[in-house]
């Protein structure tokens, strides 16, 4: 059994515990007093703990924690509703213009998103979708669907095309196998684009501050926003309310680990 160096675990926890500071200090900040942060450089641990950020987060904040978890889970449904059909018919159904749609997809992916949300202000302001939670939830799939649609064609690229076959000789249309057949084997991949379209959807700032910022309900990163002042900032209550935020994505992630690392590496190894 070969013994790992030493020299290789002390660096791993050198650079996690690097990596993990912001965390650390977010967590330091939002339970430490308004009057201790004045009075001059940041302590490493707070000398008289208060949960008072907290409070103000709990009581200001559960709107927009709601109203985030809606626009996350409704950006995940849209992406899926779009980018496995999609996919699917890129793929399998080897449609006619595949190559070039797929290379727009990936063109796609590096606009800025701030150019996307002028492009989209200017359509929204015609539509009336402004200031909405639906207008919201399709700005945000946009930015998902094309990782989706992709993500989704390198997987069923790799399905045995027995399996397709099969359900059309028992008599199954192009929808059923979609369906029937393509749909549940890809589940790794179903995972890993609804997780990626939730973070990105939760942790949203330029289409929320641009299409929703005086909308009546609001994303928690416009709700963080709202404690910066110009002559007074919540630090407390700003880090203690990202800390709330922060456990959604947390706990998705540890729950969807091992099918977003399968999901990911979809399609990489062929038989």
């Amino acid at each position: 059994m070969t013994t790992r160096p030493w020299w290789k675990t002390a660096l791993g926890v050198v650079f996690t515990a690097f990596m993990l500071f912001p965390v650390y200090w977010m967590a330091n900040v939002s339970l430490t007093q308004t009057d201790d942060m004045r009075r001059g450089s940041p302590s490493w641990f707070p000398a008289t703990p208060t949960f008072e950020g907290y409070t103000a987060a709990l009581s200001e904040q559960l709107p927009a924690l709601g109203t985030s978890l809606v626009v996350g889970f409704g950006a995940v449904a849209l992406t899926v509703v779009i980018a496995a059909p999609a996919g699917y018919a890129l793929t399998i159904l080897n449609l006619r213009g595949g190559r070039t749609l797929n290379f727009l997809l990936l063109v796609a992916q590096m606009i800025p998103a701030v150019v996307m949300a002028m492009g989209f202000y200017a359509v929204y302001v015609r539509l009336g979708l402004l200031n909405t939670v639906w207008g919201l939830i399709v700005a945000d799939s946009t930015i998902a669907v094309p990782f989706g649609v992709l993500l989704y064609s390198t997987f069923m690229a790799g399905i045995p095309r027995e399996l397709i076959h099969a359900a059309r000789i028992d008599g199954a249309g192009a929808w059923r196998t979609f369906s029937d057949v393509v749909l549940p084997v890809s589940r790794n991949s179903t995972v890993t684009v609804s997780l990626f379209a939730f973070l990105w959807a939760w942790s949203d700032f330029i289409f929320a501050s641009t299409l929703n910022r005086s909308g009546d309900l609001i994303p928690i990163t416009l709700g963080i926003y709202q404690y910066i002042g110009n002559n007074t900032t919540q630090w407390n209550a700003i880090m203690a309310t990202a800390v709330v935020a922060s456990l959604p994505a947390a706990i998705l992630l540890v729950v969807a680990q091992r099918y977003v690392a399968a999901g990911v590496t979809a399609g990489a190894v062929k038989d």
